[in-house]
């Protein structure tokens, strides 16, 4: 029987991991490596490019228990494994195993998070370290990303490989640029820094009556839509397109001046490749992940309104150096090593 490798995404579902796993998954497709698939039940329906697959495709609920009952009935099948969302497998196998770590929340929890927010993290730090055992390499995004979980987790520097990677984007015919326009491509979770954001920005608008603000917060996030509505009606510009399509994206880049990005905490910060990728300049977080994929043309404290606002007034005086990425698409390397 032919030993397969298994992709195991089964708590990837949407944002920057879901993109970077459907990616991953056509590049495996293009290449005929023999896998199987394990993916998370809530992609079932998103994920048409394995619609005529020859591979094994299996959806699960994101469940510990799950997971581990799958790995007992086919680990006899399996050659290698690439766990693909943090975690590696429950069960020690007799095989390679690759872990690709992706996010930053594991190692350290922006100080203002609730409660709630804080003893999840703790929680799934807690089950990550008593799986660290069971992976026999990490790869990892960024330089500092990896640094921080060696150190954090205390992994040997040789079991780790630095491998980033993410899908080009369709650009557009031309579109043209708004002046002083400023774009944040984001879900909403807590510590992507949307209130911050949008009272700066009011702040800055209030003071130079100028400019534009683009967000994408879908309308799972209320608390933020009632937000956005008031100011909307207090006559800030403020444009909320919900939830985009990729393939609509490097459109809405390249309409914008300025990517501005305030997050908290990121392990890569896919948009902010993508928008310097589509033209714009980088605003951003005086924070290491920002620093780990690119030179930022302007930075702010993230945790200071005050300090976001008057960052945004500097971009109007014109004059700004382009943002400079530092990453590079490792995708052809990574298959090789699995």
């Amino acid at each position: 029987m032919d030993k397969m490798l298994l992709i195991d995404a089964i708590y990837i579902n949407d944002s920057g991991g879901k993109i970077l796993l459907d990616y991953l998954l056509q590049e495996l497709e293009k290449s005929g490596r023999k896998c199987i698939y394990l993916l998370d039940k809530r992609v079932e329906s998103k994920v048409p490019f394995l619609e005529n697959t020859a591979n094994e495709v299996y959806f699960l609920e994101g469940s510990l228990y799950k997971r581990h009952l799958f790995y007992l009935k086919h680990k006899r099948r399996i050659g290698s494994v690439l766990c693909f969302g943090d975690l590696p497998p429950s069960v020690k196998l007799k095989v390679k195993v690759y872990t690709y770590f992706h996010s930053e929340l594991y190692i350290r929890v922006p100080q203002d998070s609730t409660l709630k927010y804080k003893s999840i993290f703790f929680l799934k730090r807690s089950v990550l370290r008593f799986l660290l055992k069971n992976s026999d390499f990490w790869m990892l995004q960024t330089e500092t990303i990896s640094e921080n979980f060696r150190n954090k987790f205390k992994i040997s520097e040789k079991k780790t490989l630095l491998l980033p990677f993410y899908p080009p984007l369709t650009k557009p015919g031309e579109i043209k640029r708004e002046r002083d326009s400023f774009v944040f491509v984001s879900n909403a979770v807590p510590h992507k820094n949307h209130i911050r954001l949008i009272n700066a920005f009011c702040k800055f608008y209030d003071q130079e009556k100028r400019g534009k603000l683009t967000i994408t917060v879908d309308s799972f996030y209320q608390h933020l839509i009632h937000l956005i509505e008031e100011k909307q009606k207090q006559g800030y510009p403020i444009v909320n397109i919900g939830f985009i399509e990729r393939e609509k994206l490097a459109e809405v880049y390249r309409s914008a001046e300025y990517l501005v990005y305030p997050s908290l905490a990121e392990s890569f910060g896919l948009a902010i490749l993508e928008a310097m990728d589509c033209g714009c300049k980088v605003i951003g977080a005086d924070l290491p992940y920002l620093y780990a994929v690119c030179e930022p043309s302007l930075i702010f404290d993230p945790f200071d309104e005050n300090s976001i606002s008057k960052t945004l007034s500097l971009s109007l005086k014109g004059n700004l150096q382009p943002s400079l990425s530092k990453a590079n698409n490792e995708i052809e390397a990574l298959l090789k090593t699995l």
